[in-house]
């Protein structure tokens, strides 16, 4: 029975996502409902979601069952002073990025009890993802239950303390991006010395598959892991490598801090 409403408020990637994961699912419920300004982006999802509503305003995203506030950091707030009026008294709201605490989003809904951040994994487009959540205090049980139901739908979605969601941000919801280049990288190499699209495609992916089974799954330490093969052809770069993780991601984690 279709008994509920979402509403997106905004239209890019990561509600690209959450829709892709209702689709996967074969979830159904009374609208879904994306607000977005840029024409072209909301244009492309109804080309893919073809059953989503576009909104002419954000209101009209904001007067939904379950909200999914799914905008940068720094326009949050703007927005939710848009549309604070809008919000039904029962609504669940859900703000989909970092940095902007629940203390802040409070402060403009003070009449919404039931407030929520999320930080979703890319992978859950293909119901794998690794998604942190925490909730306010006032947040019903009830009603916490029925969100958890629909998030858990995505994969691996777990209640934890609020200060901790900007560290995954860093290690779990950006850590794809830290590799998925290095693994096409790889493979279009696997074409030049060789071998075909397929055979290179199959070497890097099962290869790691099994690289991570046996780092973390094997009962050995990371040291002996890494000592079972004797030849590191990027060896002398690991020093350099090891400098832009902390470097660069210690640097973002203090930005996006509340």
């Amino acid at each position: 029975m279709k008994t509920q409403s979402l509403g997106f408020l905004g239209g890019g990637r990561i509600t690209k996502i959450f829709l892709q994961v209702i689709k996967n699912n074969k979830s159904e419920y009374k609208s879904i409902i994306v607000y977005d300004i840029q024409a072209d982006v909301i244009s492309k999802l109804k080309a893919q979601f073809p059953d989503i509503i576009l909104a002419k305003s954000a209101i009209e995203a904001a007067s939904q069952d379950i909200v999914f506030i799914a905008l940068h950091p720094p326009v949050i707030m703007e927005m939710l002073e848009e549309v604070k009026h809008t919000f039904k008294p029962g609504a669940m709201v859900i703000s989909l990025a970092p940095k902007v605490s629940l203390a802040k989003m409070a402060s403009i809904l003070p009449q919404i009890p039931n407030l929520a951040r999320l930080i979703p994994n890319a992978t859950s487009i293909v119901n794998e993802g690794y998604n942190p959540v925490t909730f306010a205090e006032t947040f019903t049980d009830f009603k916490k239950q029925a969100l958890l139901r629909i998030l858990r739908r995505m994969g691996h979605t777990f209640e934890v303390a609020e200060d901790k969601l900007e560290g995954y941000a860093i290690l779990s919801a950006m850590l794809p991006t830290y590799f998925w280049f290095q693994w096409k990288e790889l493979i279009d190499l696997g074409c030049k010395i060789g071998l075909t699209e397929e055979e290179s495609l199959n070497s890097v992916r099962d290869t790691m598959l099994a690289a991570i089974r046996t780092y973390f799954y094997s009962g050995m330490t990371a040291l002996e892991v890494m000592d079972l093969i004797p030849v590191k052809p990027i060896g002398d770069h690991e020093e350099e490598i090891k400098s832009i993780y902390k470097e660069k991601l210690l640097s973002l984690f203090e930005k996006i801090q509340p």
